[in-house]
């Protein structure tokens, strides 16, 4: 998104969690234009301080499903960002929140569309006989 010219800030309670954000980059993320905060996202302060009233769009990607979709939810409903996504790994829930107005990414529905595809035989993966 930094390199499409987009203002980019991320969160993260992991003060290292930067030193992924720099890997593989020749410049650090913050000297790219990039804004990291510590804190947690569940933190009113903490979000404001990431500059969520600028936002256009918000992206909750924690480890816990719980925890994503109660940010995804102060994010458009507190702070009226328009495009709010959230990671939901359980496919049923995500269903559910889809419904309810929260657009979801649900990495195992698409993992198990995927092995699906793969097994009928609709999609071929390079290097693999079939």
């Amino acid at each position: 998104m930094l390199a499409d010219g987009h203002e980019v800030s991320v969160l993260d309670e992991n003060p290292e969690a930067i030193a992924l954000l720099n890997k593989g980059q020749e410049q650090g993320w913050e000297d790219l234009g990039g804004a990291f905060t510590v804190g947690t996202a569940l933190e009113i302060d903490a979000l404001l301080q990431a500059g969520i009233e600028r936002a256009d769009a918000f992206v909750a990607s924690t480890d816990g499903d719980n925890t994503n979709l109660v940010i995804a939810q102060i994010a458009q409903r507190r702070f009226a960002v328009d495009r709010v996504v959230v990671r939901v790994l359980d496919p049923a829930r995500a269903k559910w929140y889809a419904e309810q107005g929260l657009q979801t990414i649900c990495p195992t529905q698409t993992a198990i569309e995927l092995l699906e595809a793969a097994v009928r035989g609709q999609i071929r993966f390079e290097g693999v006989p079939g």
